[in-house]
């Protein structure tokens, strides 16, 4: 006797492929600062490329990407980032810094994206023994797929959340926009902004 695999199973092969990712927490007080930029006594330190996996992906499909920032405080002053200090590229082109909230909605996982894994259900495997003519026959067949369409799903689903929760905690930690910034005091964010590309990030000073 042998089993006989039907070519639905190298569906479940490819539709491995798409699983739900975890996610990698950022710790932006614990990361190397590539790129940095002093004015006026305030020191930006930044750094992209900080998702991976599906969160990476997202990002460029987006156009969005997501910054670790480390601002210090040396001047005489109290500044508040998004008033008094805000950011722009090189080009001296304004950097447009998103919500939070709309940040995670944007790069965040879909849960309900791995519902069709619920089309496995009906997946048979089939097993076949020749007769004594050396034909191959059908000997029985086991509903595989009501297991492996809800298991899938539902394993993907739990997986997505349980990354997406993390990420949105990780996100409200280190929400920088509307902080102040006290003399002496050095802050860490995690921001994202409008852009396809990594260009260079300086400070603006009001």
């Amino acid at each position: 006797m042998k089993f006989f695999k039907t070519p639905s199973l190298f569906i479940i092969i490819l539709c491995l492929t798409g699983c739900a990712s975890g996610y990698r927490m950022i710790q932006p007080k614990t990361i190397n600062y590539i790129s940095k930029n002093e004015v006026d006594g305030l020191t930006l330190q930044y750094r992209y490329e900080l998702l991976d996996k599906k969160y990476e992906k997202k990002e460029e499909r987006k156009g969005v990407k997501l910054v670790a920032i480390k601002i210090t405080n040396n001047s005489d002053r109290d500044v508040t980032f998004g008033k008094d200090v805000t950011l722009a590229f090189e080009n001296d082109r304004i950097v447009y810094v998103m919500e939070n909230e709309k940040v995670f909605k944007t790069l965040k996982q879909s849960p309900a994206s791995y519902l069709w894994y619920l089309l496995l259900t009906p997946l048979n495997l089939y097993t076949t023994k020749t007769n004594s003519y050396g034909v191959p026959e059908q000997t029985s067949s086991t509903p595989i797929g009501m297991v492996l369409g809800p298991g899938i799903a539902g394993g993907n689903m739990i997986a997505a959340g349980s990354a997406n929760k993390k990420f949105k905690t990780e996100l409200l930690e280190y929400n920088i926009n509307g902080t102040v910034i006290k003399k002496g005091e050095t802050k860490y964010g995690l921001i994202g902004i409008r852009s396809d590309s990594f260009d260079a990030l300086r400070l603006r000073v009001q």
